[in-house]
Parts: structure tokens; sequence; C-alpha cells
């Protein structure tokens, strides 16, 4: 390509980056469709009334592109189950939360077969027998951060421990080694924010440069490991290397365990300390018996979940909750509101960490993509919570939350408390 076609190129496309922002605030201020509401910095802080206002108007609603959107938990859940959907269609017709032209995400975008193929190359290491093996690591480095925070002058929870926390363990987890958290958090911010689609050149830039930096940090951790194998998760998938595990495909997938195993688990825990400090009473359960740890977990996760929406495309036509979808149409799950359905959950805005439901919430999706790292997860929530009950029992908020500009991830950038 002649350097003029692709500078014509590369003008076409942050001209469609700007003209979507355009049609979306449009859609947002004067329609007032819920999926371009999202986009709004108010509701990116609290997306919960857009999800109420899905849900009143029935199962299944159409969006400005054609598709259908959902906070119900019925039609949620039978759609992340279902076999007639998939996480990719033949044609992109609009909807699809993740951008596959400038993210490969790896499992996130594969149907089967290919998807049960890479799955099953690294579900031994997810395993709960394995990760029962890490709990004692976990709770080392929770305290390792904790002693080292500022508890009385105080400390921006996020920066300081929620971040650092997951990538050392899924960095540890893959063999990583000299991991820099605060590059890792950047790249993670930046390619999660990209989820929701590329806000601005600089945006792009930031994206590409993240993409570029992770691909070389793991084209070298593979020559290492083919030379020096250890008991991790990228010395295991370089031994299974063969015609069809190539380092192009398991490169990416390295790249998504590697974020998908922090990010959301660095908003998960702001969006539970975020919780708990605003119902002084359920921080109070938790500090006189830290042990409701794995419950506050649970409770967490349902009523403010750091994935909150995903989508699935339909392969074939089909009646789902009374309208007709038609083959290739996508539906968007808004699995946050799914969780506060209220003919699901009783009371289900309220924050309760003794709430019991013999009903699963969505916030690890469900079916064939359900999130391979969920037992990591819960290890690293439920010792966060009960360290910080039992170490910062007058943990509080100190100072203004700063929410991450995101829809699909959501949870706190700054989170300034102290003990």
């Amino acid at each position: 390509m002649s350097r003029l076609s692709s500078l014509s190129s590369g003008a076409k496309f942050v001209g469609q980056i700007y003209l979507e922002r355009a049609f979306t605030a449009y859609a947002a201020h004067v329609r007032h469709d819920p999926i371009a509401l999202t986009s709004l910095r108010r509701y990116q802080a609290d997306p919960y009334p857009v999800y109420d206002l899905v849900r009143s108007r029935g199962a299944m609603q159409p969006t400005r592109l054609g598709n259908w959107v959902s906070a119900s938990y019925g039609i949620c859940n039978d759609v992340l189950r279902s076999r007639q959907f998939a996480v990719k269609g033949e044609e992109p017709t609009g909807d699809d939360p993740v951008p596959r032209d400038l993210l490969d995400l790896s499992l996130l975008a594969l149907n089967p077969p290919e998807h049960t193929r890479l799955r099953r190359l690294v579900a031994p290491a997810f395993t709960p027998r394995r990760m029962a093996t890490y709990a004692t690591k976990i709770e080392q480095r929770v305290g390792e951060l904790l002693d080292t925070v500022d508890s009385r002058g105080g400390f921006d929870l996020v920066s300081e421990f929620a971040s650092p926390l997951p990538i050392s363990v899924i960095a540890e987890l893959l063999g990583v080694p000299d991991v820099d958290s605060e590059a890792f958090a950047e790249y993670g911010s930046v390619i999660a924010g990209a989820l929701d689609g590329v806000r601005s050149v600089g945006h792009l830039r930031r994206l590409m440069a993240a993409q570029r930096q992770l691909s070389r940090i793991f084209d070298d951790l593979f020559e290492l490991r083919r030379h020096e194998p250890r008991d991790d998760i990228v010395s295991s998938l370089v031994r299974q290397q063969n015609d069809e595990i190539t380092p192009e495909v398991i490169a990416p997938l390295c790249r998504l365990l590697l974020l998908a195993g922090f990010e959301t688990t660095v908003n998960a825990i702001g969006n539970g300390v975020r919780a708990l400090l605003a119902n002084p009473e359920q921080w109070r359960l938790l500090v006189e018996d830290p042990s409701r740890a794995p419950q506050v977990v649970e409770e967490v996760l349902r009523y403010d979940p750091p994935v909150q929406v995903t989508a699935r495309v339909s392969l074939k036509d089909m009646e789902l909750g009374g309208v007709q979808v038609k083959e290739n149409q996508w539906v968007v799950t808004l699995i946050a509101g799914a969780n506060r359905d209220p003919a699901v959950f009783a009371d289900p805005n309220r924050f309760d960490i003794t709430r019991t439901s013999s009903v699963e919430h969505l916030a690890f999706s469900g079916g064939i993509h359900y999130c391979l790292g969920a037992p990591l997860a819960r290890l690293e929530l439920a010792a966060t919570f009960r360290a910080l009950a039992e170490r910062l029992p007058q943990l509080h908020q100190v100072g203004k939350v700063k929410m991450r500009r995101a829809t699909a991830i959501h949870g706190p950038q700054v989170l300034p408390v102290a003990g």
C-alpha cells in the first residue's frame, strides 16, 4: 500500500471514530436510546437506571442498529447458555460490543470448535483444586500490599492495592517475570476501554502501543520458556505447540489471560469496597465476622459486577421473549441489569451481604464462555475483603471517587480511603 493510500485509509478511520461518536451522542441526547445512554459519563458512573428503563419496556427491546437488547435475567441467562447463539457471526451487523478489527481477544471471540480446543489447553491451570494451591500465596500478597499502604494518612485503594494484587497473581500463574504493575495496569485500562470502541486518535495510539508491548513481552517469554520451562501456563502452552497450536494462536490467548486475569478483578475489588463503605451496616457485619467474605464476594458480583454487558449473535431465526430474532442479529445482554432483575432477586437494588439465593448471578457469564478464571477471582476477592475487615476495621472513604470512563467494564479508577 502506498503512503498516500495509507494516509487516506487512516483519515477515513479517524473520521469513522468521530462520526460514530456524533451518532451515539445524538441517539443518547435526542432519541434516548438505552445503549447510547450508557456512553454518557453520568450513566457510566451509575448505569442501573438505564437497565431499569430497558427492563420496564419489556424483555426484549430493539436497538438503533436493528438488533436487540435485554436486561431480563431469564433472557440473558438463556442467550448466554444457548448453543443457538455465538460470540461472532458471519457478517458484522453492529451492536457487538467488541471491536474485533482492533482487538484479538482469543477465546472471547471464538466459537466452537476453535474455542473448545483453546480452552482445553489452559483449563487444567484454573481448576478449583489447582487454584486452592494459590490461596496461601494470595493471602501473603494481600498482607504485603496492606503493609505498604499508609492506612492512617490515606491511600488510593485502586492503584496501591486493587491493581497490583491481581496483576502479580496472574503474572506468576502465566510465568511472566519482572512485572511492572503500573505499566500492566495502563495496558489493561487502555484495552478494556477499547471494548466500547476507540474514543479518539490518542486512544487508538495508546491501544496499538499497548498491544505491541504485550506482543514483545510474550514473544520474549515464549523463547525463554522453550529453553527454561517451568510450572506455569506459558511453559505448558509452549510444550503443546504443533501445526495447529502455533505462536500466532497462543500469543492472543496469553494476552487475554493476562488482561482478563487482572482487569476484571481490579474493578470487582473497587466496586466491592465502594459498596461496603456506602453501606456502613454491611461493612460492620463483615468486620464483626470476616468469615462472611465469600458471601460478600457473591453479593458484590451480583450487585455491581465489573463486566456489565456482553452480546451474542443468533445462528438461526427464532422467537425469543415474544419477538422474532433473525439469523445474524445480535442480542445485547445487560448482565449487570439482569443481576438486578426483581423477578429473580428480592429487593435487587439493595446491597445485602446476608442475601441467600438459589439463582447464580451472571457476573461470570454462562454456558461455554463461563469465565475460566472464576475460581481464581473468587479466591482473590475473598482474601481481599477478609483482610480489609480484619486489618482496617475503620476503613472509610476520604475523597471523591473517580469512575472509569467505560461502559462494558465498570469500576472506580480512583478510590481514596483511610483506615
